[in-house]
């Protein structure tokens, strides 16, 4: 079983926890993405990274100075956001580790795919980033046309089960080029709210979806759950699994009105 998530904008350097255990898969087609952003001017790169000036200011001097190969953090502890603070990787034990390192993967715009031990430095580029990038007679409009169905092979001559906690914005570049025999769950997190007419629906709220993702990761870790069935014990948060809601293709967990983060 392998578990896919999103990455984070905001990055550190944070060598002073773990040491990198591994190099990432794509480091090659990482270099020529590198090389590509290096050519545009600060505007354009701006409108790519779609930020304020003092973030722009940030990633134009990482980009300038950047070394693939040098002052390398394990891709799990060098995200920051609410999906990572709700995951907490910098305080598993050795089991939780070891756990993280052969299940978890991390989509990248930048990297392609990483593993949690995986060495990485800073970088700012989305999935859904537009490019206009030729390399061996071939033109690139956008990283999904970049990347291809290279991840998505990765991914299944690893495992052929994937349990999907990343966003749909990141799951597309593996989803559609998965070959059938590769089971994809999608683990789902919504809330009842109200409706003008007093009635109720289900909605997925963005910033609690990022949380219940990384608490789904934390969960797994801390039970060591190694099949589908395990997922569905998932009670954190204020979720509960909805058998009748799921199907083989998406498992949903619903946050009552009545409980609270």
């Amino acid at each position: 079983m392998k578990i896919i998530i999103s990455p984070a904008k905001k990055m550190n350097v944070r060598e002073d926890l773990l040491p990198y255990e591994t190099l990432p898969f794509f480091l090659e087609q990482a270099e020529t993405l590198k090389i590509y952003l290096k050519t545009l001017d600060r505007k354009t790169l701006q409108q790519m990274w779609k930020c304020n000036d003092a973030i722009a200011d940030l990633n134009e001097r990482r980009l300038k100075t950047m070394d693939l190969t040098k002052c390398l953090t394990p891709a799990v502890l060098s995200y920051e956001g609410l999906q990572y603070l709700h995951m907490s990787p910098s305080v598993f034990d050795d089991r939780q580790w070891e756990y993280v390192k052969e299940h978890l993967y991390i989509l990248s715009g930048f990297y392609g795919l990483l593993r949690a031990a995986d060495g990485i430095v800073p970088y700012r580029l989305e999935m859904q980033a537009k490019i206009d990038m030729g390399q061996n007679g071939v033109t690139y409009n956008s990283l999904y046309d970049f990347w291809g169905e290279l991840i998505a092979r990765k991914l299944a001559r690893e495992e052929k089960f994937i349990v999907n906690l990343a966003s749909k914005e990141y799951s597309k570049a593996v989803e559609a080029h998965l070959p059938p025999e590769t089971a994809f769950i999608t683990c789902q997190f919504v809330t009842y709210r109200e409706d003008k007419k007093g009635g109720r629906k289900l909605v997925t709220k963005g910033t609690e979806a990022k949380m219940a993702r990384g608490e789904m990761v934390r969960f797994m870790a801390e039970r060591s759950v190694e099949d589908a069935e395990g997922l569905k014990a998932f009670d954190r948060l204020g979720y509960c699994y909805e058998e009748a809601m799921s199907d083989s293709a998406a498992y949903v967990f619903v946050k009552q009105p009545d409980k609270t983060i």
